[in-house]
């Protein structure tokens, strides 16, 4: 197991950063500060981020085939987002009679958005559960536990297998996923073993390994295809919240962090709380999943 610290690369306090994702085709990072309902992106020029602000809390998001438009999962509801122009079309509510918001999403190795809601109040028994839209646009609710806090969510290279968590167990679980889409043998994957921090986001290397940010640990934590844990990050802040593979060759892990939660004696103490952070490691990443659906109505993009 080998160590590394991770760097600040902007200093923004954001609330409850989120959801950091690599554009490979545009060679730029988004991500998004839920609790500040808006979406970012650095495009790595030296300029400083761009940013979006948006009608509701922006919980998840997915690149898409068509490069004109992000796939939003908004606190309520699924929608798609024009990048050129801003202009956000809504596809569908989800969950309209439970107090709940959407979190964690991710596209499956086939194009098709996997995301959770999570419970805000929070209940008992637990009322979030894990979702699927699929290319067509049409959404199931996918067989796996009800769960209070979705997190964690990836894929395997190949796809066949999909990982996914409920923060709150401190267990990170797995199943297998087939091409069609269908779950069977779910199952424990890894329980973290030391005494603080919860599995929160995910991303998969090209070796098959999950690199997990585990918020309130102060750390990243790469775990082998056999759940063995393999490297850990340091990360100068309390609350690392998710983490991608960015960089022309995808060797750059970058971190989303967070201030939510924490009082102001601790923010003294974590000035950075809320900020990007990424580190150099050895390990490369690979291009992210994209939604393979367009917005209703909408012409496909031509090739030029």
């Amino acid at each position: 197991m080998t160590a590394a610290s991770a760097g600040l690369v902007h200093d923004l306090g954001h609330q409850l950063g989120e959801g950091v994702t690599w554009c490979h085709q545009s060679q730029a990072f988004y991500w998004t500060d839920i609790e500040g309902s808006a979406l970012y992106r650095d495009s790595l020029d030296g300029r400083a981020p761009h940013c979006w602000p948006l009608p509701e809390r922006l919980s998840s998001f997915a690149l898409c085939e068509d490069n004109r438009y992000l796939l939003l999962g908004l606190a309520s509801q699924l929608a798609f987002f024009e990048i050129a122009t801003g202009v956000l079309t809504p596809l569908v509510k989800i969950e309209t009679d439970l107090p709940t918001r959407l979190n964690d999403g991710r596209c499956d190795r086939e194009g098709r958005f996997v995301f959770g809601t999570m419970d805000e109040t929070p209940q008992h028994p637990k009322i979030g559960g894990f979702y699927r839209l699929n290319r067509d646009l049409s959404l199931e609710r996918l067989p796996l536990p009800p769960v209070q806090i979705p997190n964690s969510i990836g894929f395997a290279p190949e796809g066949g297998l999909m990982y996914y968590c409920d923060t709150l167990s401190r267990t990170v679980r797995c199943c297998d996923y087939n091409r069609a889409g269908e779950i069977s043998n779910d199952r424990q994957f890894v329980a973290l073993t030391d005494a603080d921090g919860f599995p929160d986001g995910s991303t998969v290397d090209a070796q098959g390994g999950l690199w997990n940010a585990q918020w309130g640990g102060r750390r990243i934590v790469r775990y082998g295809p056999d759940g063995r844990e393999t490297h850990r990050i340091e990360v100068p802040t309390a609350q690392p919240s998710c983490v991608a593979f960015g960089g022309p060759l995808l060797d750059t892990l970058y971190i989303t962090t967070a201030r939510v939660e924490l009082e102001a004696e601790a923010l003294l103490a974590d000035p950075h709380a809320g900020g990007i952070f990424s580190v150099k490691v050895a390990a490369r990443g690979l291009a992210e999943s994209r939604f393979g659906g367009i917005p209703p109505g909408a012409s496909p993009q031509h090739s030029q």
